[in-house]
């Protein structure tokens, strides 16, 4: 291993992904939201009407990710059925049904050895949830980050060229503070 393994865990909209990616280039280490795997098996159950609770239909979908590294081996987009899907993982239908595709443990179970495949030779930068205590307890660098649902709100909100105080805005803050306590 040539470097650590960093394990980068938080809320949803908390930064992970953008904080991680700006430490791997800093760092020169590779990256991976393990959040956009969630999100495109997620979009493949909106797309398909599976049900976001059947787990043998969703750990289907499994083989039909592939992750798409950058010219820094950077692991931000997802293929799914050879279709890059990447800029399709932030609508609203995958906000509100990615916690409960994600907290199904066949799915978990079926992408904990892919993301520990990943971070095996060392020198990277793994964001999303539960990194730090299922995926790599054994990090040698363990991160959370702690932002209010109001700010990742206003985050979200902004990203998708909504008014934070219109109704759409409050329905992303209704959507985070329903995904907290799920998640």
């Amino acid at each position: 291993m040539s470097g650590i393994r960093v394990a980068l865990d938080g809320p949803g909209s908390s930064g992970k992904s953008s904080v991680g990616a700006a430490a791997a280039v800093e760092l020169g280490y590779r990256f991976l939201d393990t959040g956009v795997v969630y999100r495109a098996i997620t979009l493949a159950a909106v797309m398909r009407g599976l049900d976001p609770y059947d787990q043998a239909a969703l750990v289907a979908v499994v083989p039909e990710l592939e992750l798409v590294a950058d010219e820094r081996g950077n692991l931000r987009r997802v293929r799914l059925a050879g279709e890059d899907v990447t800029d399709r993982l932030h609508v609203a239908e995958v906000d509100r049904n990615v916690s409960a595709v994600s907290a199904q443990p066949a799915v978990r179970a079926a992408l904990l050895e892919r993301q520990r495949d990943v971070a095996a030779t060392g020198s990277v930068i793994l964001a999303g949830r539960d990194i730090g205590t299922v995926v790599l307890p054994d990090a040698e660098l363990k991160l959370w980050l702690e932002v209010s649902a109001e700010e990742r709100a206003r985050r979200r909100a902004a990203q998708r060229d909504v008014a934070f105080d219109s109704a759409e805005g409050q329905d992303i803050l209704a959507d985070l503070v329903r995904r907290d306590h799920l998640d």
